[in-house]
């Protein structure tokens, strides 16, 4: 890579790290240490190829979503045990975020992580990501049937396994949802 390519490769990553690295905790179940390896990677990947990369951050993106598919189609599972990890600084909360802002992102990556990481990958693709069943359907190698199927299941796999979602979201209806909750659709 030459100077010129170097520049841009660290200009992009100091501007869009950090929206890459939502992406990769919520894929990787709210484990930040998982999420930092799966961004490293996904960097790492994009930067031997830079010169030859259109739109850099839909790069990234899809290869942060094709290494996610590739570790939950592994068929042995990883020796370590992961410990989620508060993700939010509360000095970091925008100022539009009211009180029970914080408590529903936190219950929300929690119950996110007791998906599984298929159904997690879904959810993250089609809700978090704004992406469209067909989209979806293609990063993951599967029909948009199964896209569908597998969210509906999702969603309601979440529903049954965070109730506390309807509570904090009930409770929050006045506020403006943030982009990270989307996924859910709380019904008393």
């Amino acid at each position: 890579m030459d100077a010129e390519g170097q520049e841009n490769f660290r200009e992009f990553v100091e501007n869009r790290s950090t929206a890459l690295l939502k992406t990769a905790v919520l894929l990787s179940g709210g484990d930040r240490h998982a999420a930092e390896d799966l961004l490293q990677n996904a960097l790492i990947k994009a930067a031997g190829r830079w010169h030859r990369i259109d739109e850099p951050e839909a790069y990234v993106r899809q290869i942060l979503y094709r290494q996610q598919v590739s570790r939950w189609r592994l068929k042995w599972p990883r020796r370590e045990l992961s410990v989620p990890e508060p993700l939010e600084n509360p000095a970091r909360l925008g100022a539009d975020d009211g009180p029970g802002a914080a408590d529903l992102r936190i219950v929300m990556r929690a119950a996110l992580a007791r998906l599984t990481a298929r159904q997690r990958t879904v959810l993250v693709l089609r809700y978090f990501e704004d992406l469209p069943e067909a989209d979806v359907a293609r990063l993951l190698g599967c029909s948009v049937g199964t896209v569908r199927s597998t969210t509906h299941r999702s969603l309601a796999r979440l529903r049954r396994l965070a109730p506390e979602l309807a509570a904090l979201g009930a409770a929050g209806t006045e506020q403006q949802p943030s982009r990270d909750f989307s996924p859910v659709e709380v019904r008393p």
